[in-house]
């Protein structure tokens, strides 16, 4: 399946200000169930300099550096993407072993940053640690299994609802509200996940549809490593195991490092600005 996705950002000042450094996270991956053949970045005004870098998870950011004073700031993305078909887990056969708790020890210890808690001290949520509780009654003991009954859950307990502002919230304020973003959404899944030794990362990208809404915005969603599998994605707000009609950004263990730009500025004090965003998928 292809796609052409054009996004755009403008950013406006009262008056002109200095930018400082500016990371920007938006160019698809190009790997596993997606082929990115074009990509495109116009910025303006024009950058004194930019600096191309991986993360640590292997996806491309544009490190920006401006020079003059200005009033605004324009970012947009052109970008060709193939998608192919997402295999169904739950008909693979897969002889690792999927019991829980999973221990990730010998050549996956790299993947031990992916099953700390989320809390600032390492700890899990409480709250997460409970649901995941719940989630483990009635079940073998699978990894498959317990991914399935979570997500109906989550499903079950927390609404989804658009919030355009705002950090992702724990998982405990989650399920407290009974209501969430897909990004809230995508920290409780993975939040939940680890609390069982289950590596799992936050992810933020696209989800066409195939009746367009009237607005097209940034989705996110959780990725899990299944031994035998690799990591794979889990959309909690949408279809459980996700299909072609997602594209991915970018992946890291904390949300805010896959947002899509990052920066600041300097002005005056109180000095107001605004965003505009449009997202088109053809």
């Amino acid at each position: 399946m292809k796609k052409k996705i054009i996004h755009k950002l403008f950013y406006s000042y009262e008056e002109p200000v200095s930018l400082s450094e500016h990371l920007i996270c938006m160019k698809p991956r190009s790997g596993g169930f997606q082929k990115l053949n074009y990509f495109d970045l116009e910025i303006n005004p024009y950058p004194h300099s930019i600096f191309p870098l991986i993360s640590a998870n292997g996806d491309d950011i544009f490190k920006v550096f401006f020079k003059e004073p200005t009033d605004s700031l324009l970012i947009k993305t052109e970008s060709e993407i193939e998608t192919q078909t997402h295999p169904d887990l739950y008909q693979l056969q897969n002889y690792n072993d999927l019991s829980l708790p999973m221990k990730i020890e010998g050549e996956n210890s790299s993947l031990n940053g992916f099953i700390q808690g989320w809390f600032l001290n390492g700890q899990h949520d409480p709250a997460a640690i409970q649901i995941a509780q719940e989630a483990l009654v009635g079940i073998e003991n699978n990894v498959l299994d317990f991914l399935y009954q979570l997500i109906a859950l989550i499903k079950d307990r927390v609404k989804y609802t658009p919030r355009h502002i705002g950090p992702a919230w724990t998982a405990g304020r989650t399920l407290r509200e009974r209501v969430g973003s897909c990004r809230d959404l995508a920290i409780l899944l993975m939040e939940t996940c680890r609390c069982v030794g289950i590596p799992s990362r936050f992810v933020s990208g696209y989800q066409f549809m195939d009746q367009p809404p009237e607005k097209y915005e940034l989705h996110a969603w959780t990725e899990v490593f299944i031994p035998g599998f690799g990591w794979r994605g889990f959309d909690p707000s949408g279809c459980g195991l996700i299909n072609s009609k997602y594209i991915t950004l970018a992946s890291s263990s904390k949300s805010e490092l896959v947002a899509p730009v990052r920066g600041s500025f300097t002005g005056a004090p109180d000095l107001k600005s605004e965003l505009q965003w449009n997202i088109e998928i053809i």
